[in-house]
């Protein structure tokens, strides 16, 4: 009876939860229904359609501003997630190697700096060095930003591994570097992957750094929808949301699944 008691929520506990979700999630909810909206103003109901959508794929340049955010947050989690979680096995296993605590504060500075000194820094970076600003700049700069994620991602589950896993691997003949692709990296996927989502994640959202890092042709998707804002708010942009909203979900699911049915796998290999 306790433990029911424990278990069930308490009226007040279900209100704020209901006022925590709603305060999350009904923006979200209110900007998909007004992109199936009919009229032009984004305020008055015009019965259900899919104009803004047929709109949004005639957009050469908002489909190319899409692309381009893709690109560069596909391209900067991948080099992010590898430099990540190399930093990450640094700091896990190497305790004792000479300026770590310098090199951890480096690595984890931009957490806490604000997003327009990191844009401001690197502007003045590519400037110094007269890199011509585009694809490579704002992939370098949102992999500055993404990285230190990574590496507290992976640094938790390394900190959370039995380490005899590894040191029995290296006593069966196996080296450090085979221990850990055998034994430590198969371990340590999920958050591997984890770290990739979030930072694939992140990049694709910023817009402070990339304004200061981008150049012509090379504008990416909330660039080109603040540009669109200022204007004032079209339905076409809650149909491009949208549209993002739906693609990130689908890969979160599908994520979910492949981890679930990996530990499946791992539990019904482990011997009884």
């Amino acid at each position: 009876m306790r433990a029911r008691a424990r278990d069930s929520l308490s009226p007040f506990n279900a209100v704020s939860l209901a006022l925590g979700l709603a305060f999350l999630y009904l923006p979200i909810v209110i900007l998909v229904i007004y992109s199936f909206n009919a009229s032009r103003l984004v305020t008055v109901w015009g019965g259900w359609s899919l104009r803004w959508y047929g709109e949004f794929f005639q957009d050469r340049a908002m489909i190319e501003a899409a692309l381009m955010s893709f690109r560069v947050a596909a391209t900067s989690a991948t080099i992010a997630t590898l430099l990540g979680t190399l930093a990450a096995v640094a700091l896990s296993r190497g305790e004792r190697f000479s300026g770590r605590t310098l090199f951890s504060g480096m690595l984890y500075a931009p957490l806490v700096m604000p997003e327009i000194i990191t844009g401001l820094s690197l502007l003045l970076l590519f400037v110094a060095i007269e890199a011509e600003r585009g694809f490579w700049t704002v992939t370098i700069a949102h992999t500055t930003l993404t990285m230190c994620f990574v590496t507290v991602v992976v640094q938790s589950r390394l900190g959370a591994l039995d380490r005899s896993l590894e040191e029995a691997a290296m006593d069966l003949g196996c080296g450090p570097a085979q221990a850990f692709v055998a034994v430590t990296l198969p371990l340590i996927l999920p958050a591997i992957a984890a770290g990739w989502m979030l930072a694939f994640t992140l990049s694709l959202d910023d817009l402070v750094i990339a304004s200061f890092t981008t150049g012509p042709g090379s504008a990416t998707l909330p660039i080109r929808i603040y540009s669109e804002v200022r204007l004032g708010v079209k339905p076409e942009i809650n149909a491009i949301c949208t549209l993002v909203i739906a693609l990130i979900a689908i890969v979160v699911v599908l994520a979910s699944l492949a981890s679930k049915l990996s530990s499946a796998r791992r539990d019904s290999a482990a011997p009884l």
